[in-house]
């Protein structure tokens, strides 16, 4: 064994919280490489925006870069190119969990749904999920929702079929968590203020409220992750170190409890700045660029 592998190992098995960026980066190197479940993954090149259309091209360029070290991908739309991915995926060897985006916006809807039943017949996917956060941005009610989710499994009896929400909707809402076959829960300590010391413990939390309320069906966590740069929220901060770190402790959790996590997010991703402030733009394990952000 090298001296590196024996220093990882050490690392990885010590409270690396009064690590060095350099140790920490190390670490991240050996986990990334060693193979992650899953990234929530984007096409979208600079200048480029949720309505941008994508192309198979760049669709590619992207897989490419990170289908080294990933066995499932986490897709968000089915239309404006987004239906191509999956395909892209499964020629790459990849697994996939695909979304169809829901809104108030009802004609979109009928298209995504459209979208996903094709990629879905077509042998693409893996897993199914309808709509991502709609309920809690407060844009169909739980009913209208729960009516998108039993189509989409009538129309596709084989599949698993979910939906994706912040981890308390499952906790809250009983009638969407019975209508779904497997939950998808987004878990961010980073969005409920949490100081990043304590955040490992906040996503567990998170994680097994969601499990309970799941009653024996399976649950992922369908989107978690940390910023590195941008303005902090009440008790979090983003920066390298701290990003570093969330990773690293969400990876090894993900390895040891054999936890399913599509870790968010592949690429750093500009638009997000009109939604999310400063801090949207750099969730990414790479750059705006496909450069690799951490490691070597």
């Amino acid at each position: 064994m090298s001296f590196r592998s024996e220093k990882i190992l050490s690392l990885l098995g010590e409270d690396f919280q009064q690590k060095s960026v350099e140790d920490l980066e190390a670490l991240f190197d050996h986990l990334l490489k060693d193979g992650i479940h899953g990234l929530c993954f984007s096409a979208y090149e600079e200048g480029q925006e949720p309505g941008s259309i994508l192309s198979k091209e760049q669709i590619r360029r992207r897989v490419e870069i990170i289908k080294p070290y990933i066995k499932w991908v986490r897709t968000f739309s089915c239309t404006d190119g987004n239906e191509l991915i999956p395909a892209i995926a499964k020629e790459n060897g990849l697994k996939v969990m695909v979304g169809a985006w829901l809104s108030d916006d009802k004609e979109k809807n009928e298209e995504e749904i459209e979208g996903l039943v094709n990629v879905v017949k077509a042998g693409q996917a893996d897993l199914v999920a309808v709509g991502n956060e709609v309920l809690y941005r407060e844009e169909l009610t739980e009913e209208e929702l729960i009516e998108y989710i039993n189509r989409v499994k009538s129309l596709l009896p084989e599949a698993q079929v979910g939906y994706v929400d912040a981890y308390y909707e499952f906790m809250n809402r009983p009638a969407v968590t019975e209508a779904c076959d497997v939950l998808f829960a987004n878990c961010y300590p980073f969005w409920e203020g949490c100081h990043i010391d304590y955040s490992h413990v906040y996503m567990k939390n998170m994680y097994y409220g969601a499990l309970g309320a799941a009653k024996g069906k399976r649950l992922i966590i369908s989107e978690t992750g940390w910023p590195d740069k941008g303005t902090a929220f009440e008790g979090s901060e983003p920066s390298r170190e701290n990003a570093l770190r969330y990773f690293i402790n969400t990876q090894k959790w993900s390895k040891e409890d054999n936890i399913e996590i599509m870790y968010f997010s592949s690429f750093d991703e500009s638009w997000k700045i009109s939604t999310e402030g400063d801090v949207g733009a750099y969730w990414g394990i790479w750059d705006k660029n496909g450069v690799k952000k951490y490691g070597k």
